[in-house]
């Protein structure tokens, strides 16, 4: 089994992880595993956590990744962009808050908010563009209708840090 399979295993329901409104937010402490050389978070590790919750969100919306395989699609990263506010250090307590701001004809960007619970600072943000591609042609295709009304776009980046409790 991977790492990657590991970490997936029971997303339905994962410990710490809610959905409210159109938000997934994932709460952990920092684990071992993700500290680097310099003491803090690497930088993998946060790409890693983006995967993971863009896809337990997907499951708790009722898309598992069966139900993507059962329809012969699949999503795939176009490019990830991260930026770093501040270190993230062992056993910290994280929370993961991810949202889809809208739908493309075959694509969608996600967004997440990495924020330290101890003090609310917010340590990272981050966006992955997604495309919704063919599993057998590797082509782009159409996003189903039941697709798009399982999730909850939210454009509006204050409405979501209102919502998890951050200022502006």
């Amino acid at each position: 089994m991977t790492d990657q399979e590991k970490r997936l295993q029971g997303l339905s329901q994962p410990l710490g992880a809610e959905l409210l409104s159109g938000i997934y937010t994932r709460r952990f402490p920092v684990p071992p595993n993700a500290i680097d050389v310099n003491g803090h978070v690497n930088n993998l590790a946060y790409v890693c956590w983006m995967q993971d919750v863009a896809i337990e969100h997907s499951a708790a919306a009722n898309w598992p990744l069966e139900r993507y395989q059962a329809i012969g699609a699949a999503w795939v990263v176009r490019s990830h962009f991260v930026e770093y506010l501040r270190p993230l250090f062992l056993g910290e307590p994280l929370a993961v808050h991810t949202w889809v701001p809208r739908f493309d004809q075959r694509a969608a960007p996600r967004k997440y908010l990495f924020v330290r619970e101890s003090d609310r600072r917010e340590v990272a943000r981050a966006e992955t563009a997604w495309v919704f591609v063919d599993l057998g042609t590797g082509k782009r295709r159409p996003l189903p209708p039941e697709l798009l009304t399982a999730f909850h776009p939210i454009a509006d980046d204050r409405a979501v840090r209102s919502a998890i409790g951050l200022a502006g």
